[in-house]
């Protein structure tokens, strides 16, 4: 079984020697996200809640170049870098998914993310 990159120019160019996400077989792994807006490059911090929302819609933009969407997702990771901010997270995270398939998910407080943002989300898909 071989490894496929999944590249999109509607979410943000890797920073770094890796790819946007990995398919393996029925499984996408997608690197984290931040909030780069990818037509402009710029950061979305204005708040919390449009900083996680441009993350997710740049997951969405990953997950739809391996024709695949939300209701896939099997598993995701949240870094925080304040956990007073999960509940203003998990409310704009909760609009991409429907409660009752919702995917597994472990969300953790961290010292510092890339580019000194708030939250970054990394996923798990599958077919």
């Amino acid at each position: 079984m071989a490894k496929k990159i999944i590249n999109t120019a509607n979410a943000p160019a890797p920073i770094g020697p890796y790819s946007q996400a990995v398919m393996y077989g029925d499984l996408l792994y997608t690197s984290g996200q931040i909030a780069i807006n990818p037509a402009t490059g710029e950061m979305v911090m204005d708040t919390i809640e449009k900083e996680t929302r441009q993350v997710m819609e740049n997951l969405k933009a990953v997950l739809s170049a391996a024709d695949m969407g939300f209701e896939n997702v099997i598993k995701t990771t949240i870094f925080l870098n304040d956990m007073q901010q999960f509940a203003a997270v998990n409310a704009v995270y909760g609009e991409y998914f429907d409660e009752q398939n919702a995917p597994a998910r472990e969300t953790v407080q961290v010292a510092n993310l890339p580019k000194y943002v708030n939250v970054e989300i990394g996923m798990i898909a599958g077919r």
